[in-house]
Formats: C-alpha cells, structure tokens, sequence
C-alpha cells in the first residue's frame, strides 16, 4: 500500500493552509485511502455554500465517518463526519512508477504534473529549508547603542 508520509501529510496540510490564507476561503485537504488500487491521494477542495451552483463545478464530497482531514480546514469545524460537498480544485495521487511518485490531478481528473519531489507539484515553496535561521533574524537589524545620539522630537509637534 502506498501512503503518504508523516512529513509529506504535514506538506499537504501546511499547502493547505496557506490556500486558506491566500484565496480568503476555506480550503478542505483530506487523504483519501483507495484499497482496492493500493495507494492514497490527496484532494484540496472548497467547500459549497447552500447557494452555490455545484452543476457547473468540479464536484467532489470531502469527510464522512473516519475523514483523515489535513491543515486547519480554513476554520471550518468538520468533526461531526458529516460529508462536505465541494468543488475540487485538485489532488495528489501517490504513485509506484520510477521517477514519479507524485501525480498532480487537475480539477477535470486529468494528470497535470508527475515528480519524485512533492514540493515540485504544490503552488507555494512551503520546506522548512528555505525558513531563515532564527540567529538571522535580527543579523541585519541595525539598533541604536545607547550612547548614540537620537535628537528628540521637536516641543510641540506630535510623531505619528
């Protein structure tokens, strides 16, 4: 069976997350086990409103009894394994070929991208390698010594 590690599960559910952020929308990231094909996928959907026209959408039910929900879900409390109805923006298959363990799934259910390296097929460069060191965090912050002279503001007027 193949499955999604503890490292890329946080990857996905990191991914998923800054979807939320970054479209000002919660996004829905589930991993979904298919036993009978012997691998697990990764879906990112929204989730529909009762207003919203679905017909016209990429359709997809997201939870149910059991859900393996990734990230913070965008604030939305599913908990009580009910399933969402979606729209699906697009998902992450794990795969056995050479070279290819990743399979990005556009919301039409066609093959987008392949690679061995998850972070390859996401749309933010989430590693941790690319976090600065927190020792370089203040390297180039230029404080004031206390015996440097800072003029006072003039009397009367009021810094903003």
């Amino acid at each position: 069976m193949l499955t999604f590690t503890t490292a890329e599960a946080d990857l996905l559910g990191r991914t998923a997350d800054a979807l939320c952020a970054y479209m000002g929308k919660p996004v829905i990231a589930e991993i979904i086990t298919e036993p009978d094909e012997g691998f697990e996928w990764a879906l990112f959907a929204l989730p529909l409103g009762p207003n919203d026209e679905a017909e016209d959408l990429p359709h997809v039910q997201a939870g149910g009894p059991g859900a393996r929900f990734l990230g913070n879900g965008g604030g939305l409390d599913l908990s009580d394994g009910q399933p969402v109805d979606c729209e699906l923006l697009w998902a992450i298959q794990l795969s056995d070929l050479d070279g290819c363990r990743f399979i990005k799934v556009d919301a039409q259910g066609e093959e987008a991208g392949w690679s061995d390296e998850l972070s390859e097929l996401l749309p933010f460069e989430l590693s941790e390698d690319h976090l600065p060191d927190d020792e370089d965090d203040t390297a180039d912050i230029d404080e004031p010594d206390a015996d440097d002279d800072i003029d006072p503001p003039e009397a009367g007027r009021t810094l903003h």
